[in-house]
Parts: structure tokens; sequence; C-alpha cells
């Protein structure tokens, strides 16, 4: 069976996990913007890894808007992002990037990833920086904050890595079953 990992990474934690399953899967390995149409048709299994910015993953649209092509094949798509798995939110971001008919034929997981402020780009780091000041706001007005807004705020002064290899176990077992 023929396998490639795709990955579009702008901090490096979807890289990461991208490379780990390629060399779990001794698949071939390409960043997003290297991948065209027809190299996808050449495989019997596609797996695409991006970024999560807000519930969208980054990138996915490569996987979508060819899934006419990919019907004979397995397709996995995993998400990134520094939140921990909850069901609730993995459901959000997996009805948010794929409508019934996608979310059908194509496998998805989310992978927590990480954090790092300073490999941001400028538009990102703006977005950051404006959720950063509700979150003292919401520190200024008294209020609880949640487990993940105390988490985000530590994270803006020193990065966060949650990947972890093991976490890649359950692509690997769909993959190879």
């Amino acid at each position: 069976m023929k396998t490639v990992v795709i990955y579009k990474s702008k901090t490096g934690f979807t890289k990461k996990y991208a490379e780990w399953i390629s060399e779990e899967l001794s698949a071939d390995l390409f960043e997003g913007s290297k991948v065209t149409t027809n190299m996808l048709t050449a495989y019997d299994t596609v797996i695409y890894g991006g970024g999560l910015y807000a519930v969208g993953i980054s990138g996915v649209k490569l996987i979508t808007k060819n899934l006419d092509k990919l019907k004979d094949k397995k397709v996995v798509v995993f998400a990134t992002g520094a939140s921990p798995c909850r069901e609730e939110a993995v459901n959000e971001v997996r009805y948010m990037n794929f409508n019934s008919i996608e979310q059908k034929h194509i496998q998805f997981f989310y992978l927590r990833g990480g954090f790092d402020y300073s490999k941001l780009k400028p538009i990102y780091k703006v977005l950051m920086t404006l959720l950063k000041w509700k979150i003292i706001w919401k520190i200024k007005r008294k209020k609880e904050l949640t487990h993940d807004e105390r988490g985000m705020l530590e994270t803006y002064e020193k990065p966060a890595d949650f990947t972890r290899k093991y976490k890649i176990n359950e692509i690997i077992t769909y993959v190879t079953s």
C-alpha cells in the first residue's frame, strides 16, 4: 500500500507529527504547497495534517476540493492545536471543516500540538494579542478564567510543546488496519 503524508505547518508542531507518521508508515512526505492533484492520485492512502486556526484546518481544501479523485482511497486528516483534546471541541472542528459527505469519506483525528508566539506571522500575532487582551480584560473584571485561558496566558512568555509521538498510534492503527 503506497502512502503519502502531506502537511501545512506554521509553527512546526504539525510538521513534527507528519514526520513521525511518515516514518512509522514508511510513507512519502511533502509540504502541502509542493503537492499537486495528480500526485494525490498516485497513492492508496492520503494523510493530510494542518494546524488549527480558530476552528479551521490550515490547507485542508487540498483534500476537500479533490475528494472526488480520492474516493477509492483511504483518506485521513489530522489537525493540531494547543488545546487539550475534548470530544465537543473535536466534533466542532469536524463539523466546521467537513460536510456530511466528506465526513463519511475522511477519517479525522485531533493531535495536541503546542503554541509558540515567537514563530507566528505578524497577522497571527495581532489576532493572538487580541485574544490575550480579552483574557486580561476578563481578569480585570474579576471573572474566573478557564483552564485553557490560564494555560494560554502562560504560553505567551514561554512556548509550550504538547506533541508526543505515541499520540500518532491511533492514526497508524487506522491506516494499517
